[in-house]
């Protein structure tokens, strides 16, 4: 239905707790190299990610083959750099939210060439941002709402 897309993800178990989200919302992952850790079978056996081969993966070599094989502008951009809150974007099926590295976010040239659809988690002044998992699972779910009636739910009650 939709793709969440990570930016040299850093730390393991966000990813994995993603692609649990993957799974169980009908999403398709994107992973731009460099990542910081291994997703061999053997690494992901390790980690006891017994879900990881449901994820529907898609691994790309850096983001310029990324940008360009997709529609960049049905691209949104979550980032703590903009003042436009994700429940304003209007999601549509196919879309892609992209997410930066836990260290580094969205590369700043990309940024600046995709101000229009840079989004963002509103936050009280004391925190900087929210862990890569839970920030994935706040914007995916409203895009979720927000095209409900394209959703395949298993466990939902007939409208």
């Amino acid at each position: 239905m939709f793709n969440i897309v990570l930016f040299n993800p850093q730390i393991p178990h966000n990813t994995g707790a993603i692609g649990r989200l993957c799974v169980n919302s009908n999403v398709n992952l994107h992973l731009i190299k460099p990542l910081g850790f291994d997703i061999g079978e053997k690494a992901v056996k390790r980690a006891g990610l017994d879900y990881w081969h449901k994820v529907n993966l898609t691994v790309w070599e850096n983001y310029e083959d990324f940008f360009a094989n997709v529609d960049i502008s049905r691209c949104f951009f979550s980032t703590t750099k903009s003042k436009k809150p994700y429940f304003k974007a209007k999601f549509k099926k196919g879309d892609y939210i992209i997410f930066g590295s836990e260290t580094s976010g969205i590369p700043m040239e990309i940024m600046k060439k995709n101000e229009n659809n840079m989004i963002t988690i509103p936050m009280g002044k004391e925190g900087r941002s929210l862990n890569l998992a839970i920030s994935a699972g706040i914007v995916l779910y409203d895009a979720i709402r927000q095209n409900f009636n394209e959703f395949d739910c298993a466990n939902c009650e007939e409208n």
